[in-house]
């Protein structure tokens, strides 16, 4: 039996001192508190291209990272991560809010900031649920200003069979709130039976504008046309205030689809909602947005009336149906 002398004897007791007295299996290594360290090695300079430190994306073990050192239980070790093994965290962008205005004399609480505005932007979230599957999920709209600020946030409240049974001529209800979370619209849009004849009034679509909830506003009723969308926006007794025309054609690809908003006679144009064309996400998915233009002074209640408008032209023009899959019978 050899003894081992000189290499093999130092190695064998380092190997003893910094071997882990804890018997579990892959527990880390206990280092006896008298090991003596060895002399530092020489530094290292910085990478080529990199002047001043370490590549974008790793991490110094001599600098502060965004990960806290932590203290394994029971024991008094840090663990530092690895450099490069974990990136920092991405956090989304903080929400910014449209400042709230003041209250307003004779104007429905929350449309002060349609008072302050005279366009705004309608936008509707990307779900990839529904480019996978064909599975249809309630639509969320961003309300902005020109800044970027939300205004407001819409959401539909429909159950999964009644959305996924009927698709893009469902009933819906569209809550819209405010910063605060308050609900200050409420959209509804009843069901019409498209198996009729077009000119036959019950086939006519509509929408139905609450502000407060509860109390209606208006409507947003759809009238036949051979060529074109054509709509009037009503106060709530149905009375005609102003009208809507669309383009002959609403499937343009690679351009925008404008659909004007008009006096009752015709002649002069108060605003317009246009749905923005947005390349491959447009003619892939319904995550569409839309520009709503109308004057500074119109009254508040009429901004909302256009604003309600633009919902229901998403719905008949622009929120696309996935195919159906075809089923073989042997």
């Amino acid at each position: 039996m050899s003894v081992p002398t000189g290499p093999e004897q130092l190695a064998d007791e380092m190997e003893n001192q910094i071997k882990s007295p804890d018997p579990r299996p892959g527990a880390p290594p206990e280092y006896n508190s008298h090991f003596v360290p060895g002399p530092p090695g020489p530094a290292v300079p910085p990478p080529a291209g990199h002047p001043g430190g370490l590549p974008v994306g790793y991490y110094s073990p001599h600098q502060p990272t965004t990960f806290p050192l932590y203290m394994q239980t029971g024991g008094s070790h840090p663990i530092q991560y690895q450099p490069g093994k974990y990136p920092a965290p991405q956090h989304s962008a903080p929400i910014v809010w449209m400042p709230m205005p003041t209250v307003m004399p004779n104007c429905p609480p929350g449309l002060e900031y349609l008072a302050q505005l005279d366009n705004i932007h309608v936008l509707q979230h990307f779900e990839p649920l529904e480019m996978i599957t064909d599975f249809e999920t309630n639509n969320t709209y961003d309300i902005k200003n020109n800044l970027g600020q939300m205004v407001y946030f819409v959401t539909e409240d429909t159950d999964d069979y009644t959305r996924n049974a009927y698709r893009t001529l469902r009933p819906f209800v569209l809550r819209v709130t405010d910063c605060m979370g308050r609900e200050i619209m409420t959209m509804q849009r009843p069901f019409r039976c498209t198996c009729c004849c077009f000119c036959c009034p019950s086939t006519r679509q509509e929408l139905e504008m609450q502000c407060p909830p509860g109390v209606t506003t208006g409507f947003v009723m759809e009238h036949w046309n051979l060529c074109r969308a054509v709509y009037s926006i009503q106060n709530e007794k149905k009375e005609d205030m102003m009208g809507v025309l669309g383009p002959c054609s609403t499937y343009g690809c690679g351009s925008d689809s404008v659909f004007e908003v008009i006096s009752l006679d015709g002649v002069s144009s108060i605003g317009s909602i246009t749905r923005k064309w947005n390349g491959v996400l447009s003619a892939m998915s319904d995550a569409d947005h839309f520009e709503i233009h109308f004057p500074l002074d119109l009254d508040v209640t009429m901004k909302a009336m256009i604003f309600g408008a633009c919902f229901l032209i998403d719905f008949m023009y622009f929120e696309s149906s996935p195919p159906q899959r075809s089923s073989t019978h042997n």
